[in-house]
């Protein structure tokens, strides 16, 4: 089955939303479902090496995100929201997560059989 997430939130919202989504996507992948990840809005600044936990938070949610990238999930990220979107503005993205577009996205979303969006 192929699964797609979409993250919308800014990493560290005072919620776990986005710290579960990425559980997700790594439980989806070892349960061998073959998942995509596409960041955008606010979301954009996870896949930026200048977005470190706050103090006091246990969880580091870029460096969740390399690991899957590591493992092999296709990470996008928007490309308009880079400039746009999140505290770092125009600071670019980390290695492995590909700028994008929402073509890319549409393109996604139709050839899956589950989106899911956090």
């Amino acid at each position: 089955m192929k699964v797609l997430l979409i993250f919308n939130r800014e990493p560290y919202d005072n919620t776990d939303v986005t710290w579960n989504g990425l559980r997700l996507a790594e439980q989806l992948h070892k349960d061998a479902q073959e998942v995509r990840v596409f960041l955008m809005n606010d979301a954009v600044d996870m896949a930026r090496n200048s977005c470190v936990p706050p103090e006091g938070y246990d969880q580091d949610l870029s460096q969740m995100l390399r690991e899957l990238i590591a493992q092999g999930i296709p990470v996008k990220v928007c490309g308009t929201c880079m400039a746009r979107c999140g505290i770092y503005k125009n600071e670019p993205y980390f290695e492995g997560a590909e700028k994008s577009t929402m073509q890319q996205l549409s393109q996604w979303v139709v050839d899956s059989d589950r989106v899911l969006s956090f």
